[in-house]
């Protein structure tokens, strides 16, 4: 699995280079809408589960993909995000969570090899959004590198009532953009931001 197409989830294609993902008022409840506004794909937290997990759909309600936790109520683990079609397993998100940085990796699922890494950009930041209070409010900022440390994209929280994040993808040539869109909303459901 070391091509990109190997990595393509069944009844979605997602082909623009930015996204918005968003999140509802009442809980971990999200939408990504591509640069028309047009909603992509939906996800949301199941709620009152030993191990976190989210399933997301298509615009048309149809389910597209599902990540759920390795393990019960774990801030620092891994996430496989599967195929719904298929039920194949495709990637794993996996959070090395740290007061400094927030680093999520991006591996593949059968080789656990790392495909690309989502990094926080200032540790400043990172430590005000865990320690100082109501430093949940502060926006996050992550880089999106390949395999090689080149840069891919980035995910940029908006501040604003509900969770905003802007998603740039400059090159996905190597990259799962289902992985990352699902990976803005997990980050943020899982942080409890």
């Amino acid at each position: 699995m070391s091509e990109h197409g190997s990595y393509d989830i069944q009844g979605i294609e997602l082909t623009d280079d930015n996204y918005v993902v968003e999140q509802s008022l009442i809980r971990n409840k999200y939408k990504a809408m591509d640069k028309g506004g047009n909603v992509v794909v939906r996800g949301k937290q199941k709620m009152f589960k030993l191990k976190e997990e989210f399933p997301f759909v298509d615009a048309n309600n149809n389910e597209v993909f599902t990540v759920k936790a390795g393990g019960m109520l774990d801030v620092a683990g891994n996430y496989v995000l599967s195929d719904a079609q298929t039920g194949e397993e495709l990637v794993i998100l996996d959070n090395d969570y740290s007061i400094f940085q927030d680093t999520w990796r991006i591996r593949d699922a059968r080789t656990e090899a790392k495909i690309a890494e989502i990094n926080s950009q200032g540790a400043l930041v990172t430590v005000a959004r865990n320690v100082v209070p109501f430093g949940g409010w502060i926006p996050h900022k992550y880089e999106i590198t390949d395999v090689d440390g080149r840069h891919v994209g980035n995910i940029d929280g908006q501040f604003s009532l509900k969770d905003r994040y802007e998603i740039t993808i400059d090159d996905a040539s190597s990259v799962p953009k289902e992985a990352i869109i699902a990976a803005a909303m997990v980050i943020d459901a899982i942080q409890g931001n």
